[in-house]
């Protein structure tokens, strides 16, 4: 990461609430193609949330501790804040003096964009402003929130937009977080209703509606230089698992998560 940072832009895309067996399934199944062909050996990593619901995780992410491998560590991280003692920083870690890894980019030289989703990066109150607060500039709007049925389309949109009007010697670090796995999601499933609700099945359909648009953002992202771009869940959710419904809770649904990181290639 040390060769990365500093000569590619940067692409993070949580895709807020993806379960890993759903994604892993699609990926199997060929039902995320534009996802599938970017994924190492065309199958999801799989790796453990830093947190339980989309506050805590985005948090631990913004500081170098993204979703950890599913298997006996440790294991060298991508990113992480200088810390004595760390067991997770190696010589090809990008260690960095801030608090957070947003404003260390933004410290050699990117130019930090959020475009956010769920509540979390609303702005519309001082818990909603935190994590967009971060970067240095930040979108938000209600079509990019839960209960739109377009909100990845408008992400992409607006990410489109802030990569036009970016000067192409700026490096640039976008993060999208995409809504559209989030309750509610029972509009993407054709047939569905309102008042039966969010399904694994919906969840699912979900997923494929953000693929069916994800080739833009990616477009977008490489479209100055080669881009380095990571594509994760920030935790998971239940269906009825276990007798559970949701996440902010302990369980395998939540805590296991699909990871991916890949290099975009100049698409200009």
């Amino acid at each position: 990461m040390n060769e990365v940072v500093g000569r590619d832009d940067l692409l993070l895309v949580t895709l807020d609430t993806l379960r890993f067996d759903v994604a892993a399934e699609l990926a199997a199944e060929g039902r995320i193609p534009h996802l599938a062909r970017h994924l190492p050996g065309g199958v999801w990593e799989k790796r453990h949330a830093p947190g339980s619901f989309t506050y805590a995780s985005h948090q631990a992410m913004f500081a170098g501790f993204l979703p950890t491998p599913a298997a006996q560590g440790p294991h060298p991280r991508l990113f992480a804040a200088r810390f004595a003692g760390s067991e997770t920083a190696e010589g090809r870690t990008f260690v960095f003096d801030t608090p957070d890894l947003v404003s260390a980019l933004a410290g050699v030289g990117y130019r930090t964009v959020c475009i956010g989703g769920v509540g979390f990066f609303n702005k519309r109150g001082p818990l909603g402003s935190v994590l967009p607060g971060l970067f240095q500039e930040s979108h938000w709007e209600p079509e990019f929130g839960v209960a739109s049925p377009t909100s990845f389309e408008a992400q992409v949109r607006r990410a489109e937009e802030v990569v036009a009007a970016l000067p192409t010697d700026r490096r640039m670090f976008l993060f999208v977080n995409v809504p559209s796995l989030h309750q509610p999601n029972w509009f993407h499933l054709p047939g569905a209703t309102r008042a039966a609700g969010d399904s694994r099945a919906t969840h699912a359909a979900a997923l494929e509606y953000v693929d069916r648009h994800i080739g833009r953002l990616f477009a977008a992202a490489s479209s100055r230089r080669r881009c380095f771009a990571i594509v994760c869940s920030d935790h998971g959710t239940a269906y009825g698992d276990g007798g559970f419904t949701g996440h902010r809770l302990g369980h395998e649904a939540v805590w296991t998560v699909p990871y991916a990181h890949f290099f975009l290639e100049a698409s200009a």
